[in-house]
């Protein structure tokens, strides 16, 4: 029976490997056995514990517990403590999700030690090297036998760096997976009630990429755009720890931004969170994922980035790429304001049935 290593590492990791180590439970005849190995990249409750507990994730059966550290200093730890893991206790296949540290360093102590590795969410791109997910992209699918893919520019990107037809294989977005899955699950956070939200009539904010949050003076003025471009509207932040940091230098608090209208509030869990935005006039983040769970739930999506990785969210689903110009906002929210905002779709093969796919895949790809 082949051995899989499904490898998570940070927030974004867990909603995407849940389906598929459910998918490998439902499916005893296809051989494939897992274990679970969590690197400890993000190892606080809100940003780990919750999200295992909420989506139903087994405990791992390893966890490297490298915590807190530069980029440098946790890519070395999870290379140096899973190359320990697997000389100890060998794989068959080190499968990894998403762009974060622990997906490139996993997958490099792998291939040095000859264990496969197959790459969910394989050949995105954003362009911008002065992201650390796309350095991480590129290095992992450098190094990566098989590609699970969320997009046909996803296909597209791999062909063009040379890799062959057989090793690509489109199977949709195990994000969405899980998001469809737990619909019927989502619940109000404690802010629903203490803000008196109301449906549709409240904007999701978040901010966390190190561009948008690291100067304070930048972050004040996207605020300042924000809250200019959305007049009698609450904005609801749960804040990303980097941005709580420069958030306090700046002094922003609930009592003072907008006259209480900028909700600041910690991080939630995933249903607690997708509640809201399920439930928002809006969205405006720099996250990748958000955009994703926004253009499925049907939400308007800005996202105040000057490229992206998902650009199926922008030209088929409800997001649009605002940039990281504050002027730049002001029209996007006008047209928000004036109900002229652009349907969208959901991008094909978001069905629900991607983790099924791709354990169809491994079955035939692994020796029993």
């Amino acid at each position: 029976m082949a051995l899989i290593d499904v490898v998570a590492g940070a927030r974004p990791n867990f909603m995407k490997i849940a389906p598929i180590i459910e998918a490998i439970r439902n499916r005893p005849e296809t051989g494939l056995r897992y274990r679970l190995v969590h690197t400890g990249q993000h190892y606080d409750q809100r940003m780990s514990g919750d999200f295992f507990e909420q989506l139903g994730i087994p405990k791992p059966d390893h966890n490297l517990e490298v915590g807190s550290g530069t980029q440098a200093e946790q890519t070395a730890a999870i290379m140096v403590r899973y190359e320990k893991l697997l000389l100890e206790k060998p794989s068959d296949l080190c499968l990894v999700v998403g762009d974060v540290t622990s997906t490139m360093a996993c997958s490099i102590a792998a291939q040095k030690l000859g264990v496969p590795v197959a790459h969910v969410e394989g050949g995105i791109r954003s362009g911008d090297w002065s992201m650390p997910e796309e350095i991480n992209r590129m290095v992992t699918d450098a190094i990566t036998n098989y590609f699970f893919t969320t997009s046909e520019v996803a296909n597209q990107n791999l062909r063009k760096a040379g890799v062959s037809e057989e090793r690509i294989f489109f199977v949709g977005n195990t994000m969405i997976d899980t998001l469809l899955r737990q619909l019927p699950r989502l619940r109000p956070p404690a802010v629903w009630a203490d803000e008196q939200l109301g449906d549709h009539r409240f904007i999701v904010v978040t901010l966390h990429r190190p561009a948008n949050v690291d100067a304070p003076e930048k972050l004040r003025a996207m605020i300042d755009a924000i809250i200019e471009g959305t007049p009698d509207t609450k904005l609801v932040f749960p804040v990303h720890p980097r941005t709580r940091k420069t958030l306090a230098a700046l002094g922003y608090s609930a009592d003072t931004a907008a006259d209480g209208r900028l909700v600041l509030c910690e991080p939630l869990p995933y249903l607690e969170f997708n509640f809201l935005v399920k439930n928002a006039m809006a969205v405006i983040t720099d996250s990748g994922g958000i955009t994703e769970e926004a253009t499925v739930m049907g939400v308007p999506c800005l996202t105040l980035r000057d490229t992206t990785e998902r650009p199926e969210t922008v030209t088929i689903g409800t997001n649009e790429l605002v940039g990281t110009d504050p002027s730049a906002l002001a029209p996007h929210l006008q047209r928000l304001f004036a109900g002229n905002w652009k349907r969208g779709a959901v991008p094909p093969m978001w069905d629900g049935k991607a983790a099924e796919r791709i354990v169809e895949s491994l079955a035939t790809l692994l020796p029993d």
